[in-house]
């Protein structure tokens, strides 16, 4: 038994923080222009210090058990440019992040005709409407790392989204929900390009969720997406849900419980102001939330996922001791 030496590209750093819980040797590429998947750690980063940055160009030194790609460029291009050809024979996994696109049903996956890749799904719904192929899959539910004394007050009487570049990605993000329900109920959103819409801006992850924390609910307009890490993030800290009930998210959030779905924008509208005006109820949510995120979307389970899929794919044992204590 020992720690795994594993090559990850930096794509998505609020899953990267979480998957790094898994205490193994990480090593992030990093190139003197940050690119895409090129950035190391990043600024200020939350990630534990065997989180390692390393250039590049010497990624072809390492002594590596595994590679992991997130995306079509780490797995048609990046490997081939900063691996050797023995690493490319090494254990790999796809980790995809996201729902099919461009058709919902009839994209072919990149690693599709690779049967030696293990591809992994963030939800059963990804995995079900992807075309996979010939690949092996797995699903391994999300899981979020955030300070875990963090608490819901939700004293703002207002909703708030976590969303970047809503506008840019339009319908898909419900950025024409937003502009219509905004004018008759007190939302806001959070993320990059934020503020250009009227929201709040960019909030650095370290402190991302204590400001979420202040308001009513937190609301997803997303209509066709994976399972938004920000709802995950939400029901961890103790805050109810308003979302639409597309994708993944009807098998997670019930009506009453930990807050509200519906296809019906109205509906939606009508929920909204019903939090609003009971924060009791709102609380009384919350509480449901949290309970399930822990019993769902614990980060333990997650790491303990993690590690037997690393195992299975690289037949070396990892100790059972490699996970975290959740509060």
């Amino acid at each position: 038994m020992r720690k795994l030496n594993i090559l990850i590209w930096h794509i998505h750093g609020a899953y990267l923080t979480a998957i790094a819980q898994a205490e193994h040797n990480w090593y992030l590429p990093k190139k003197a222009e940050p690119s895409e998947g090129y950035i190391g750690r990043g600024q200020d980063s939350t990630m534990p210090e065997y989180v390692r940055e390393i250039p590049a160009e010497a990624v072809k030194d390492l002594d590596l058990d595994l590679i992991i790609f997130q995306t079509p460029k780490n797995y048609l291009e990046d490997q081939y440019e900063i691996l050797t050809a023995e690493q490319r024979q090494l254990p790999r996994i796809y980790l995809q992040h996201n729902s099919p696109e461009p058709h919902p049903t009839d994209s072919r996956h990149w690693a599709a005709d690779d049967s030696t890749v293990l591809l992994v799904h963030v939800t059963h719904y990804n995995r079900l409407m992807w075309d996979n192929g010939v690949a092996p899959t797995k699903v391994i539910e999300h899981s979020v790392a955030i300070d875990p004394d963090l608490r819901y007050s939700g004293h703002r009487e207002e909703g708030i989204f976590v969303v970047n570049e809503m506008k840019r990605r339009s319908r898909m993000a419900g950025y024409d929900l937003y502009e219509d329900l905004r004018q008759r109920v007190p939302i806001t959103t959070v993320g990059m390009k934020s503020s250009e819409i009227g929201g709040i801006g960019e909030i650095h992850y370290r402190y991302l969720h204590q400001r979420v924390a202040e308001y009513r609910f937190l609301y997803s307009l997303m209509r066709y997406s994976s399972l938004p890490l920000a709802v995950i993030e939400a029901m961890t800290i103790g805050m109810p849900i308003v979302a639409l009930a597309t994708t993944e998210i009807p098998t997670v959030i019930k009506n009453g419980v930990h807050g509200f779905i519906s296809c019906d924008p109205a509906e939606m509208e009508k929920q909204m102001k019903f939090l609003l005006k009971n924060p009791d109820e709102a609380k009384r949510m919350g509480d449901n939330a949290r309970q399930l995120a822990q019993e769902r979307f614990g980060i333990n389970r997650f790491v303990r996922d993690w590690n037997e899929t690393f195992a299975q794919v690289t037949g070396i044992p990892v100790h059972e001791d490699q996970y975290v204590t959740e509060s």
